[in-house]
């Protein structure tokens, strides 16, 4: 049985969250995003709550998990209750892809990456044209949506690997008008029409990963009553496909914030490899939370 979702209302007590992934060292643009998020919810006497999303379960590390708690202890930043490792709630992110599934909004999707390579390399020169580019690329051509009924069965049947992709056509269909009227808000742009339809048809779950990071966000934050989330520019984007979630299973709506993305000399967006921004290696050259902050531009609170 899935958890119960049933969040705090905006309108008595803001919840932020920090929800790192525990592939590598923190480093400045996390630092922002945390403080941001922790200094919202504190100005306003609200909660700040961490998560863990470690659901890529062959790339993420328990020395990274360490690291994430020492580095916001470093940083002054307290969150309140437990911490939840999406590691360990599998089972609901499955009961909600079950649902999906129950109401023909997803479909197994065999192709491998390099099928879905050559399909979109051939259908460059086909008289419809290459597939659309979403954010990360070119669109899913749609191969396995359009499996018919008895050899999707009969590859379900046989074990073989798959994934499960969110039909957006169905989805969107089965929003009808609200569809149309899909919208979020941002905290410094205001009200923001939602297209979904710009991720196409979505991994929600991998062969390799029992869910995807947009299925157990989405999932999570509602759980977890989340109010307002503040993250990075990079993944405004992602915003459009998890409102569509959101309105299909009935979640609450937060609020958003993406603030600017910090970059290294050459413009380049700060990542976990960049020298130099680590939080544990800016600690161990003397550099104080204080000092952090002001590099970030930002105030102590109080």
């Amino acid at each position: 049985m899935s958890q119960t979702i049933d969040p705090v209302p905006p309108a008595l007590m803001p919840v932020t969250r920090f929800a790192p992934s525990p592939t590598g060292l923190l480093h400045l643009g996390h630092a922002l995003s945390a403080i941001l998020s922790y200094d919202y919810a504190r100005a306003h006497g609200g909660r700040f709550v961490l998560r863990i999303e470690d659901i890529d379960i062959t790339r993420c590390r328990p020395e990274f998990v360490d690291a994430i708690f020492r580095d916001l202890d470093w940083l002054g930043l307290g969150w309140d209750g437990e911490v939840r490792r999406q590691s360990e709630h599998f089972d609901a992110y499955r009961n909600v892809l079950d649902e999906l599934t129950a109401r023909d909004l997803v479909y197994p999707c065999f192709c491998t990456r390099s099928e879905i390579e050559a399909e979109i390399a051939a259908s460059a020169s086909a008289p419809h044209g290459p597939p659309p580019a979403g954010p990360d690329g070119p669109l899913y051509p749609g191969t396995c949506r359009r499996l018919a009924p008895a050899v999707r069965a009969a590859r379900l049947a046989a074990g073989h690997p798959h994934a499960l992709r969110l039909d957006m056509a169905a989805a969107l269909a089965a929003l009808g008008q609200g569809a149309a009227d899909l919208t979020w808000t941002d905290m410094d742009a205001g009200s923001v029409r939602a297209s979904p339809a710009i991720h196409g048809d979505v991994v929600l779950a991998r062969k390799d990963v029992p869910a995807s990071y947009h299925l157990a966000v989405t999932h999570d934050d509602a759980l977890q009553g989340i109010t307002h989330i503040i993250r990075g520019r990079d993944l405004e984007a992602a915003t459009h496909l998890h409102r569509l979630l959101q309105a299909l299973m009935g979640w609450p709506v937060p609020v958003w914030r993406h603030h600017h993305l910090l970059t290294d000399d050459q413009g380049r967006r700060l990542a976990k490899r960049t020298p130099g921004v680590r939080l544990a290696d800016l600690r161990e050259a003397g550099i104080t939370p204080t000092e952090i902050r002001r590099r970030l531009g930002l105030a102590r609170p109080g």
